[in-house]
């Protein structure tokens, strides 16, 4: 929506509108009740105190954010968390710019193509989709059939379980996002305005690099933050095409909920990694947009 869109819906409601009312309820019921209750469900479940395993003390503490922020090996895996979520947000964007351009490009049944190929892994299970990585990425699997039998390698090589099958799991996995992103603002370029580029001196890279970047940095924006936030989060990557040293703070958190029982420090963990990836996020889109606000062009 444009602001524009923004402030009609709130004149509407300042005048008391019941049909903007009526309109704006059902998403402001479903926010609330799936959103943020169980949100502040989880602050008061980080405030209460720990007692025997499986159990809680109700208290109004904050000795569950202290020992996760006291503990070492929780600050071993938030910056694990963040070095993935660093590596597959480059990946992954810096590909999916390419790949919406060349579908930006493309006409007829070539762009068709690459829509839908784009597309058709989103309609498959999250789980399915990053499990079927194993077969193709194990020491006996067909990738290194295809190594060792093309000579490029004279033994298997572990990709997974490891990070190598870590990071194309994850990559996989929000690449989609980070092309449909892109494209959806490459798809409002003027291609005039780059022909005029070429016809002023500028080389083909040269127009893509301050003509076509530039005009997608809307677009790249949101890639960013997106498959950041999703890869500093991850779960089923890690944990279908990583080993033991590939264990991320959403695993951990996984296995104090659901494992241990402590639900004071999972809930804590849960919502100091939340601020967390909320201020970057926010750094991040003020570095490439200039705003907090909002992202112009989307």
């Amino acid at each position: 929506m444009s602001e524009s869109t923004f402030a009609w819906l709130g004149e509407r409601i300042k005048r008391r509108d019941a049909g903007s009312v009526f309109l704006i309820a059902p998403l402001a019921a479903f926010e609330l009740v799936f959103f943020v209750v169980p949100f502040l469900i989880l602050v008061r479940m980080s405030l209460n105190a720990n007692a025997d395993p499986g159990f809680y003390q109700p208290a109004w503490t904050l000795e569950a954010y202290r020992a996760v922020l006291a503990s070492g090996l929780y600050r071993d895996l938030v910056v694990f968390s963040f070095e993935l979520g660093v590596i597959a947000t480059v990946i992954a964007v810096s590909l999916a710019l390419f790949y919406a351009y060349a579908a930006y490009r493309a006409t007829g049944l070539r762009k068709s193509l690459l829509l839908f190929s784009i597309i058709l892994p989103l309609l498959t299970t999250l789980v399915v989709k990053t499990y079927a990585w194993r077969p193709l990425l194990a020491p006996n699997g067909v990738l290194n059939d295809v190594l060792v039998g093309a000579g490029l390698i004279g033994s298997p090589i572990q990709f997974a379980p490891g990070i190598v099958g870590t990071v194309i799991g994850q990559v996989y996995i929000v690449f989609p996002y980070a092309v449909l992103s892109i494209y959806s603002v490459l798809s409002t370029l003027d291609w005039d305005t780059v022909e005029a580029a070429r016809d002023l001196g500028a080389s083909r890279p040269r127009s893509f690099l301050e003509v076509v970047v530039p005009e997608a940095l809307p677009g790249i924006a949101v890639a960013t933050v997106v498959s950041f936030a999703w890869s500093v989060g991850a779960y089923a990557a890690p944990s279908q095409l990583g080993s033991g040293a590939q264990t991320t703070f959403a695993m951990e958190i996984e296995s104090l909920m659901l494992t241990q029982f402590d639900y004071p420090t999972g809930a804590a963990f849960s919502l100091l990694m939340l601020a967390a990836m909320l201020v970057v996020s926010l750094g991040v889109m003020r570095l490439l947009t200039g705003s907090i606000g909002g992202v112009e062009g989307v």
